[in-house]
């Protein structure tokens, strides 16, 4: 097995280290760190011995059907499995720091817009030095780790966002739901809703990535794109959301609202609409009103391209190549046909291959519009943007602020944007 340079990876990760400290979410379920810890690495041999696995889900101890399947695939493989959950954020800075002291965990699950910032850094096998399958994976999903045409890991699920709706409000509001189909139609629908003396939508405008996150679907379903923050393209999408606020058919609260925050002010049954993941299904059914759920549409139609959360199974790099044999076991089985539909179900995502995705809707119909959805979706790090994505958004994030706030037009907070992103990207 071909291993990475060292010189090359150790500087590569020392200029990233502090920078991840900021972190990029997936937005979906987190927790406190530290669940099953441990010290990572070890120089067992392959074919035995004990393999150490690192997941951002420190929510699930070890009665979880996920650290079961992880034991599980650890038993088929003949090997004890040793499992840390961390933090996102901590989980990224400690993979970082692992590498560099030539102690990384053997597999890792990290959220996928980080899998750039490992691969650049070298602290990630590909795919193809270890044999791991991918042909059935659905290419936008698998794109998310991908980097200068190399594919550093398996999807294990993506999650991505939609518009709940509450069919209370629409239906005295005279708005039917199945006629929203762009953005003009939706903000008819806010028109009609505020008329009507309720509220229009709420969503996660806040300035951090979860910001970004939210923006995205109606940026990318305008047509724009990512190197170039002020073009018209981007400029109407920015203005739709200033737009919104302005009228009062969005409240000024969504300027400061985490995806949290906006889930609770749609909770209270006010709102006609919310910008939310699949991760608020099981909350979804806690409101206590009826409630439906539409893709958010593009700007002239169809299906916007939301970003895809989720992370990625992993192979790091390590100085033991004989490892890497048992590695591609654990995550051939975390990502299998037969083990995706309870991985996904535990995790609530949607599946990466057509298959698991037709179980999944046979289970569960409302699952439908999250299966369209996540097959519209793109990676916030695909287009081959890697590393760049984050020194892209940021600027984005804060001309979200000083639009919807009113202390520039959208036009003058994207020409600014793009100019801090241009210089941050050469």
């Amino acid at each position: 097995m071909k291993s990475l340079d060292k010189g090359r990876r150790a500087a590569g990760l020392g200029l990233v280290v502090l920078a991840v400290a900021g972190g990029l979410t997936a937005c979906g379920s987190s927790g406190d760190d530290g669940a099953g810890a441990s010290s990572a690495g070890a120089s067992q041999a392959a074919g035995g011995g004990t393999y150490t696995i690192w997941d951002p889900y420190p929510q699930f101890d070890d009665s979880s059907d996920w650290v079961k399947l992880l034991t599980q695939c650890g038993t088929q493989a003949g090997v004890t499995i040793k499992r840390t959950g961390y933090d996102t954020t901590d989980l990224t800075n400690k993979a970082l720091l692992a590498a560099q002291q030539g102690n990384s965990p053997d597999v890792l699950i990290v959220d996928n817009p980080v899998v750039s910032t490992l691969a650049e850094a070298g602290v990630l096998t590909t795919t193809e030095e270890n044999n791991l399958d991918v042909a059935s994976i659905e290419p936008n999903l698998l794109a998310a780790g991908q980097l200068g045409g190399k594919t550093y890991g398996v999807p294990i699920g993506a999650n991505t966002l939609a518009l709940y709706y509450n069919k209370d409000v629409l239906k005295k509001a005279g708005v039917d739901a199945d006629a929203v189909k762009d953005w003009a139609s939706l903000t008819a629908a806010l028109e009609k809703v505020k008329a009507a003396g309720k509220k229009g939508i709420t969503f996660a405008g806040i300035g951090t990535e979860e910001g970004s996150f939210q923006f995205l679907p109606w940026f990318w379903g305008a047509g724009a794109n990512l190197t170039k923050l002020d073009s018209p393209e981007g400029v109407s999408a920015l203005s739709l959301w200033a737009d919104w606020v302005k009228k009062g058919y969005a409240p000024t609260s969504v300027i400061n609202n985490t995806q949290t925050t906006s889930w609770q002010e749609f909770a209270t049954g006010d709102f006609a609409f919310g910008e939310n993941g699949t991760w608020q299904l099981a909350n979804a059914k806690k409101t206590g009103f009826d409630y439906g759920i539409i893709p958010i549409p593009a700007k002239d139609g169809g299906t916007a391209p939301a970003p895809t959360g989720g992370e990625f199974v992993s192979i790091p790099v390590q100085s033991d190549t004989a490892r890497y044999a048992t590695s591609q076991k654990l995550v051939t089985c975390l990502t299998s046909t037969d083990n995706s539909l309870t991985t996904t179900t535990t995790l609530s995502y949607i599946a990466p291959t057509e298959d698991v995705q037709a179980k999944q809707v046979e289970q569960n119909a409302e699952l439908k519009v999250w299966v369209e959805a996540v097959k519209a979706a793109k990676g916030r790090t695909s287009d081959n943007l890697g590393t760049k994505y984050p020194k892209i958004s940021e600027p984005m994030w804060k001309a979200m602020q000083a639009a919807m706030s009113g202390s520039q037009s959208p036009q003058e907070a994207l020409t600014a944007a793009q100019a801090t992103a241009a210089s941050a990207v050469q």
